[in-house]
C-alpha cells in the first residue's frame, strides 16, 4: 500500500449511538431572532459549522453582543446573545462578510431593511454567484433600497423605518426566501404574507413563535403583524437529520444493525429521508428522545 493512502474494509454491521450536530437551519434562525429580541437569549448546541458562525460574525458586527462556550455533553457550542430588541442594530463601521452562507445573507437582508443605515454584504467567491434578486425584489417593494452586481453579491441595503406590509408569492419555493419576507414583515406596518408555490421548511415560523410573535397559517399563505415584539428565551437547537442521514443509510444496507440517533430533530418538512428509508424495508422506531423544535 503506497505510502499516505487508507485501506477501508467493509463493515458487517453497524451498531451504536449516534449524537448528530447541532442543526444549521436551525442555528441560523435561533441566531438572526436572538439578535433582534429583547433580553438575553441563551442557544445550547448551536451548529458548530462555518455557516452558522458566519451569520455570528454578522450579527456582532452590527452590534450584537455573543458570548460562546463549548456545550457540556460535546454536541455543539452554547451561544448567549444580547438582543436589542427591534430595529435595534447597529450600522456596521465595514462590510459584512457571509462568507458561503446564503442563509446568512438572504435572511439577514430581510432584518436589515428595517434598520434606517446602509450596510454592505459580501461573500466568497461562490456566495456572490448565487442568485439574489429573488430577495431584492420583494424587498424593495416593501421600501428597502438595494444596490447589487447585476443580482448578485455584494450588495448594499439602504434600510427604511416605514416598510409597507407586502402580499408576495415567490416564483421560485425557496425558505430562505420566505424567511427574508417575513423576518421584514415583522418589522413592516401591517400584516405581511407569502404564498408558496409548493411548501418549503417551515423553521422560521416555528422559531417565530417560539420567540413570542404569532404567525398565521392558511394553506399555501403564512402571515405575520408587524410590531410584534419578541423575547429573549433558551433554546435548544436539535440534532441535524441530514448528518444523521448517513448513519440511517447504513444502518438500514447492512444486515443486523442498529443505530439509535440522540437528540435528532424532526420537523415534518425535513424528515423524507425516513419515509425513504422505511419503503425500502428498514425498520425505524422513534421514541421519546427524538425532539421537534416545538420540544426544544
Amino acid at each position: 500500500m503506497a505510502s499516505g493512502s487508507v485501506m477501508v474494509h467493509p463493515a458487517p454491521r453497524v451498531r451504536g449511538r449516534v449524537r448528530p450536530p447541532g442543526d444549521k437551519s436551525i442555528s441560523h434562525r435561533y441566531a438572526l431572532l436572538a439578535s433582534i429580541a429583547d433580553g438575553r437569549s441563551t442557544i445550547r448546541g448551536y451548529s458548530t459549522g462555518v455557516d452558522c458562525a458566519s451569520t455570528l460574525r454578522c450579527l456582532e458586527g452590527l452590534g450584537i453582543a455573543i458570548r460562546q462556550s463549548p456545550s457540556r455533553d460535546g454536541a455543539g457550542i452554547d451561544v448567549e446573545i444580547g438582543g436589542r430588541g427591534i430595529r435595534g442594530l447597529r450600522a456596521p463601521s465595514g462590510i459584512l462578510d457571509a462568507g458561503n452562507s446564503g442563509s446568512t445573507i438572504r435572511m439577514l437582508a430581510g432584518i436589515l431593511a428595517a434598520h434606517p443605515f446602509r450596510t454592505s454584504m459580501t461573500g466568497d467567491n461562490s456566495l456572490r454567484r448565487r442568485p439574489m434578486r429573488r430577495i431584492i425584489v420583494p424587498l424593495e417593494r416593501m421600501g428597502a433600497r438595494i444596490a447589487s452586481e447585476d443580482g448578485r453579491a455584494p450588495l448594499t441595503i439602504e434600510g427604511t423605518l416605514h416598510l409597507s406590509p407586502l402580499e408576495f408569492e415567490p416564483e421560485v419555493p425557496s425558505a430562505q426566501v420566505k424567511s427574508a419576507v417575513l423576518l421584514a414583515g415583522l418589522h413592516a406596518e401591517g400584516i405581511t404574507s407569502v404564498r408558496e408555490p409548493l411548501p418549503t421548511r417551515d423553521h422560521t415560523e416555528r422559531a417565530l413563535r417560539m420567540f413570542g410573535a404569532e404567525v398565521g397559517q392558511s394553506g399555501a399563505i403564512v402571515s405575520v403583524r408587524g410590531g410584534q415584539r419578541l423575547a429573549g428565551r433558551e433554546l435548544a437547537v436539535p440534532g441535524d437529520l441530514s448528518s444523521a442521514a448517513f448513519w440511517m443509510v447504513a444502518a438500514a444496507a447492512l444486515p443486523d444493525s442498529e443505530v439509535v440517533l440522540e437528540n435528532v430533530g424532526l420537523n415534518p418538512t425535513r424528515t423524507a429521508v425516513l419515509d425513504v428509508l422505511r419503503r425500502m424495508g428498514a425498520a425505524i422506531a422513534m421514541g421519546r428522545a427524538a425532539r421537534s423544535e416545538d420540544e426544544t
